[in-house]
């Protein structure tokens, strides 16, 4: 039996996947449950129709997360901090401190989950700072951390 699934279901699919499955577990597991319902002529349209407006949301999502690293790639980012005598600095640099750099230079917001560190920035220097914006869209930008003047 043909059946669109409702919800991802491990092993079978995911949500909006057209499977074939026995008869039995689509009647007494998938269709009960909620999981999925009967492919008919009607619910094919209608979940191809659905498929093609996610398909087409999430390439412009990751269009617009290139343009969004391609326009941050441009740019060598310098974050002023208080520092000690030598490298050290009072406190750290995290990945929120990063991200409210990167919301300056583009102007919108940017999730501080986007950046990664393996850990906080505790010396003067300068970093690659791994950046995976919506959409699967990742890159390195280049960071430096300066004493304040």
């Amino acid at each position: 039996m043909k059946v669109i699934l409702l919800q991802e279901v491990q092993k079978i699919g995911k949500k909006g996947e057209v499977k074939t499955v026995s008869d039995g577990y689509a009647r007494n597991f998938l269709i009960p449950r909620g999981l999925a319902e009967e492919a008919t002529e009607g619910t094919l349209k209608h979940s191809q129709s659905i498929l093609q407006i996610r398909k087409d949301h999430q390439d412009k999502l990751q269009q617009k997360s290139q343009e969004k690293l391609d326009r941050l790639m441009k740019e060598f980012f310098t974050i002023y901090v208080k520092a000690g005598e030598g490298k050290k600095l009072y406190g750290s640099i995290t990945n929120a401190d990063i991200a409210q750099e990167l919301e300056k230079a583009l102007e919108e917001p940017v999730d501080k989950r986007c950046i990664s560190l393996s850990t906080p920035i505790k010396e003067i220097g300068v970093y690659e700072v791994g950046v995976k914006f919506p959409g699967g869209v990742k890159g390195m930008l280049k960071i430096k951390i300066e004493k304040t003047p």
